[in-house]
């Protein structure tokens, strides 16, 4: 008799027909602002392929991935749409294959965003240089985008929900996942190992829609921990089943932004995104992605036990930035924040840990797989995550359908991301030491032979270890 894996689910009464904006919604004029109807809540008991937990980018992307291939997919997303994620609205080139694959891309860029063609970077001594991304992604419309999360995930999660259903699948709104147990058939040994399809497969207990919801269950041989860095799956996986580290704050970065209007130098649509290595932050970064046309992410992010360890508070770094630093108190010296906006959160990053064997941390076990914030993927340089999310949602879909077993499916992932992620670290590093960032960017500011290999290196990952070579950088930077 096959084992399944099991939901034991509560939700209140069809949440995603339920109108819950209120008075807003006689105010929404975009589609995003606009509530999404899912269908129907599945009948208590109910078989699915695939379980995936999480509705953003990641999760969205593998249930779609899935669903274009035949699986019939459970696709539970915590919150009701309209939701807002708070991040830094990057939306770089290696997002924007999966968008294409995915259907979305179009509509993308037939609603407000902005279009990045190239990164401006300051030293803490106030040096500037530009690098330009690459001009053929530019006039491919490949390079990057800028937009807020509320609108990219919407339109995302919109469209995979509808391959979900459109191939026999369903999707739950307030859907909060409580608790998780498994069954696995393993016999009491380690639960790590076993084929990716053996008929003993995990099981997961979910409570789902609040306090008042009514429990249901639903079985599956496959899940997909998709649910940010919070994620229930991940910390079963994780801390409950292997009682390893899901939490370091050596490799956690705290974050916060504000939406500002009228911020001098960012009223087009098109132009540069900037991280400012401002001296009262470092080590960290403030930074300027303009979303649309005269909107502005504003933000500022400090890898958090840095943070602690030297007693700062973002919001209020980000304030004196802004109000007292001499590149910036003008330019927002007419400009107006978003009232509600200011909101943090926390990105786990993929930076390698010492003494770890699956980097950067554990992401599988035997039916599960972990993707996005879930899996610890964000960019440890640049803070960008959505990339890696799509990058491994689509990884977990195919190691599925091809049957791979968990530790085909971790040791992928690191080759995949494993080297970009670790040269992102070094450069963290680097980072943050002052004098290196002050000498680095004068001189890149003087050099276009420099601002030519930084450019490369955004579009090439085997550009990436120049930046790592001592003889090359001796030879780019000294003659």
């Amino acid at each position: 008799m096959m084992v399944k894996a099991f939901l034991s689910t509560s939700f209140k009464a069809n949440p995603q027909r339920v109108l819950t904006v209120g008075c807003y919604m006689a105010q929404a004029t975009n589609s995003w602002e606009l509530p999404i109807d899912t269908g129907a809540v599945p009948e208590d008991g109910s078989e699915f392929d695939v379980i995936v937990v999480g509705g953003g980018p990641g999760g969205s992307s593998a249930a779609g991935y899935l669903a274009m291939a035949g699986k019939t997919v459970l696709l539970i997303e915590k919150k009701v749409w309209p939701r807002d994620k708070i991040c830094g609205d990057a939306v770089g080139g290696k997002s924007l294959s999966h968008v294409k694959r995915l259907g979305v891309k179009d509509i993308l860029e037939s609603s407000p965003h902005f279009r990045v063609t190239g990164i401006k970077f300051s030293s803490p001594k106030g040096n500037v240089v530009r690098v330009a991304l690459p001009e053929e992604d530019v006039q491919k419309l490949e390079a990057g985008y800028a937009l807020p999360r509320i609108q990219f995930d919407h339109l995302l999660f919109d469209r995979c929900q509808n391959l979900v259903r459109e191939n026999g699948g369903m999707v739950i709104q307030d859907g909060e996942v409580k608790e998780i147990l498994f069954d696995d058939g393993n016999g009491g040994e380690d639960p790590g190992k076993g084929s990716g399809n053996s008929r003993h497969s995990k099981g997961v207990v979910v409570t789902i829609g609040g306090r008042d919801g009514e429990n249901k269950t639903y079985f599956t041989k496959e899940i997909i921990g998709a649910g940010g860095y919070q994620c229930p799956v991940a910390r079963a996986v994780v801390k409950d089943s292997f009682s390893e580290v899901l939490v370091d704050n050596l490799h956690y970065c705290g974050g916060y932004r504000e939406y500002w209007t009228n911020v001098g130098g960012c009223s087009s649509n098109v132009g540069d995104i900037e991280i400012h290595f401002v001296d009262s932050i470092v080590p960290g970064y403030f930074w300027l992605f303009p979303v649309s046309e005269n909107v502005v992410n504003v933000g500022i992010g400090m890898v958090i036990g840095l943070l602690k360890k030297e007693k700062k508070k973002l919001k209020a770094l980000q304030k004196d930035v802004i109000e007292n630093h001499p590149l910036f108190k003008e330019r927002f010296a007419d400009a107006k924040m978003v009232e509600g906006s200011g909101k943090g959160w926390q990105l786990p990053f993929g930076s390698p840990r010492k003494k770890e064997k699956n980097q950067p941390r554990r992401a599988s076990m035997n039916g599960i797989r972990l993707v996005g914030d879930a899996a610890s993927l964000v960019d440890p340089f640049s803070g960008e995550g959505v990339g890696n999310a799509l990058v491994c949602g689509e990884l977990a879909a195919n190691h599925i359908l091809e049957g791979k077993s968990p530790e085909q499916y971790q040791n992928e992932m690191w080759s995949l991301l494993g080297p970009e992620l670790t040269n992102s670290y070094r450069m963290q590093k680097l980072s943050r030491k002052k004098w290196l960032l002050n000498w680095f960017v004068r001189k890149a500011s003087k050099k276009p032979k420099i601002q030519e290999m930084m450019t490369e290196m955004i579009a090439s990952k085997e550009a990436q270890e120049n930046l790592h070579s001592p003889w090359f950088m001796f030879k780019t930077l000294m003659f």
